[in-house]
């Protein structure tokens, strides 16, 4: 098959996916999925008739994250400018790391970070897109880790004090691993009790600043969350701000999926304070309905991403000529770096602030609907008070002893049957269905037929579960059925 034919094939299922995506997913078992789809065979001499199937086989196998009925993640629905931006990127295939081979990516690049670290808060700010905001706040921490240390890029910590960060135990984990890899040791990264909403208590926090300068520590780094993973939790970011200047600590603001709230005039309240952060994590993959991955990190300081890395002897890729300040690649911890900005620009200049406005602001009525809907409804409990866009209730057990059990079941079987997916996480030991609304494309009519699959499954699951039945046992029989 010639090019031509073979795109014009490969471009008819794109646009007969969206056609598809009545189907949420067509769940098969690993083992069952390997049967139907032989994964075994790289052949040596290649086959280009394999091509189209292949990519059909894609399709019909995977989650179509833009259906309505996917409330799984802190990410879904569709974006068709930043979608082009994509096939753009890739037909263009460059990298970020000088002007000279990306041009008119790098001043896209620059515009964006200014934008937004205009909105931020930091007026002499810059930044650098990451892949991924556990990257991005690697990336924050590294730089406070350098700021206060200088000296590490040659000497490394040997013979350096030992550092302490301060996290909320809602924070994501991403800043665990950060601190594995920078050499501080996740045991150094000390959790501070939230409140029953989700938020950092800003006491507990200086308690632990306190005791860690007794041990001999030395604090350098606290992390603040706009919008945690569970509840979707806003931490005090100005009085975290005031506990960081009193001890001269960096502090970041991780906004993986809060963070596009800021560009609501009506909710940007929630981001008070942002502006005295040293640093802010930024997921337009997320609230803005970007294809991932589309990662930023802010700082406000525009020169500290260039001082973290040692001088670059690399005449091979970074020349002395008059360009040299477009060559974003000597502030970044990558070489090749994917083009991530023209999906995040075409978007933006396509909805313009005002649309993403309301696409945010959207996107809380709907969240309002589906707490409300919860509420109402004698068979669900709500199991927090809804900070932003998640809901986190459960299905009334006749014996509440088994409530874990049987709403694992309902979330389970609705999501193998391919009718709703949403997840779950643990309010202390209780388990906590978590709605998330980041598509504004849902309606409330999508969301009542979500809670109208979420009961009538647990009212068949419910059916069927006997006292003399076995936890184990009753969960093999509910989701071993065939779902072809």
């Amino acid at each position: 098959m010639n090019k031509d034919n073979l795109l014009n094939e490969i471009f008819e299922y794109i646009k007969n996916y969206d056609s598809q995506i009545g189907e949420l997913i067509n769940f098969q078992t690993p083992e069952r999925l390997r049967e139907k789809l032989d994964f075994s065979i790289l052949p040596a001499g290649g086959d280009d008739n394999s091509l189209l199937t292949d990519v059909q086989n894609y399709l019909k196998y995977s989650v179509k994250t833009n259906n309505k009925q996917f409330l799984n993640q802190l990410y879904s629905g569709e974006n068709l400018p930043a979608f082009i931006g994509e096939i753009i990127t890739a037909l263009t295939n460059t990298s970020m790391y000088t002007y000279e081979v990306a041009p008119i990516a790098t001043l896209i690049e620059k515009e964006l970070i200014n934008k937004m670290c205009k909105i931020a808060g930091f007026k002499n700010g810059g930044g650098t897109f990451a892949t991924g905001g556990s990257n991005a706040n690697m990336l924050a921490m590294m730089s406070a880790r350098n700021k206060i240390l200088p000296l590490v890029k040659q000497k490394g910590l040997q013979s350096a004090p030992l550092l302490s960060a301060f996290v909320s135990d809602q924070s994501h984990y991403s800043f665990d691993t950060a601190a594995n890899i920078l050499g501080i040791g996740s045991k150094h990264v000390y959790k501070i009790k939230s409140d029953s909403s989700g938020k950092m208590i800003v006491s507990d926090l200086q308690n632990a600043i306190e005791n860690s300068i007794k041990r001999g520590e030395t604090p350098f780094f606290i992390a603040a969350t706009a919008g945690t993973t569970l509840l979707g939790a806003f931490d005090s970011l100005d009085k975290i701000a005031n506990i960081a200047k009193l001890y001269h600590l960096w502090m970041h603001v991780d906004g993986s999926f809060g963070g596009s709230i800021i560009l609501s005039k009506k909710y940007k309240f929630l981001f008070k304070g942002l502006e005295n952060a040293d640093s802010f994590t930024w997921n337009p993959h997320k609230l803005m309905n970007v294809p991932l991955i589309a990662s930023v990190l802010l700082l406000k300081d525009k020169h500290r991403l260039m001082k973290n890395l040692s001088d670059l002897n690399t005449d091979y890729i970074y020349h002395d000529n008059d360009l040299e300040e477009y060559n974003l690649g000597k502030q970044s911890v990558q070489c090749g770096r994917r083009v991530d900005a023209l999906k995040v620009w075409l978007a933006w200049r396509y909805y313009g602030d005002l649309g993403y406005e309301k696409r945010i602001n959207r996107m809380f009525e709907l969240a309002a609907h589906a707490e409300k809907t919860v509420k109402n409804n004698d068979k669900l409990q709500l199991l927090a008070e809804r900070q932003s866009l998640n809901i986190n209730f459960i299905y009334k057990s006749k014996d509440r002893s088994k409530d874990n059990e049987l709403n694992l079941m309902i979330r389970e079987n609705l999501m193998r049957k391919g009718i709703s997916m949403v997840n779950y996480g643990y309010l202390k030991d209780k388990v906590s269905i978590r709605l998330v609304i980041s598509n504004p494309d849902v309606s409330e009519k999508d969301l009542n037929e979500f809670f109208n699959n979420f009961i009538a499954m647990g009212d068949s699951i419910q059916e069927k579960i006997t006292e003399n039945t076995p936890k184990a046992h009753t969960e093999k029989c509910l989701i071993s059925e065939n779902y072809e």
